[in-house]
Order: C-alpha cells, then structure tokens, then sequence
C-alpha cells in the first residue's frame, strides 16, 4: 500500500514539475504596437516603423502575422480619405514596416491587427501618425 503512495505522490509532482515548468503566455491585451517615428513628410512611397511591444516586459515581439492594415485621415474627420498600405520587410526582430502615400499633410490613422504566436485572440490598435509638409 505504501509503494501506491509514493507512485502517486511522485506521479503527482512530475505533473507539477512539468505544468509549471511550461512556459507562460502574457494576454493579449498586455501587447501594443508603438511607433517608432510618430511624424513623416507627406508625399508618395512613405514608410511607417512600428514595433509590436510585451507591455509586461518591455521586449519587441517577432514573427507576428498583420493580417489588418488600413490608414485613413479619421484623426481630422476624414477617414473616407484611405490609402493603400503595403508590407515591407522589418529592419530588426519586433519591427514591422509599411510604405504608404500621404497625400496630405495631416493626421492620418494607422489601424493594425496582429496575430501573435502561441496566444489566442489579436491585438489591434490605432496609432497616429503625423504627415507634415
């Protein structure tokens, strides 16, 4: 009967080795997306930095999929005036880029949404950026 005990008890710690020993996953609300230049000059071919940030440790996320970009001039009232948004490969792990046309000096929104790996659920956000003459 004591050999049953112990293999439980043992069995019983290899699963909390093991649980706890699994690493941990932040919610999804604890990432955001940052810009890493809040202003461009207007014009056409424009890029657009941003990193996607663990708000809990302060470290850039990588390999994220954007599967949502759009960037209209809703800051200012006008986000019937939309512009193309096209990916462009990131510069270090964390960053990603986009080139876009800023066809007026202005406040222009940028609204992402992200999956990031290993989490359920996305992270979307609405950034302004500042288009100047």
């Amino acid at each position: 009967m004591k050999s049953f005990h112990l293999a439980r008890a043992a069995a019983a710690a290899l699963i909390g080795v093991v649980v706890t020993g699994l690493p941990a996953h932040a919610e999804i609300k604890n990432y955001e997306f940052q810009l890493v230049q809040p202003t461009v000059k207007a014009g056409a071919d424009r890029i657009v930095t941003v990193r996607l940030v663990d708000k809990t440790t302060g470290k850039a996320v990588p390999d994220a999929v954007i599967f949502s970009t759009r960037l209209d001039m809703a800051p200012d009232g006008m986000q019937e005036m939309a512009t193309k948004v096209t990916p462009m490969p990131g510069t270090e792990p964390g960053t990603y880029r986009f080139k876009a046309t800023f066809g007026m000096a202005g406040r222009w929104q940028l609204s992402l949404g992200a999956k990031v790996q290993g989490e359920t659920g996305s992270v979307e956000n609405k950034l302004v950026v500042t288009a100047e003459k």
